[in-house]
């Protein structure tokens, strides 16, 4: 699966979590979770597990700690698959 791919799939992820008055639009490798997709942090957990299991990995506290955007989501997504 390539970086474009994987980028592809985390968006269809994200925007099931989307709150009304964002767009999937909106969602770009710089976009920040909470502060301009305003996604809460239950909702974080919901796209954490979600990640887990379209990318078949595991993803730890400090992983989770670290996704603060979609871009870091990306590059936590890749070390966890390239282990």
């Amino acid at each position: 699966m390539g970086k474009d791919e994987r980028y592809q799939k985390l968006r269809d992820i994200i925007k099931i979590y989307l709150p009304e008055d964002v767009s999937i639009e909106q969602i770009s490798e710089e976009s920040h979770f909470t502060e301009e997709l305003n996604i809460n942090s239950a909702h974080l957990v919901d796209i954490v597990l979600d990640v887990e299991d379209a990318f078949d990995i595991t993803l730890e506290n400090d992983d989770m700690d670290q996704m603060q955007t979609v871009k870091d989501a990306l590059r936590i997504i890749d070390l966890k698959i390239n282990k």
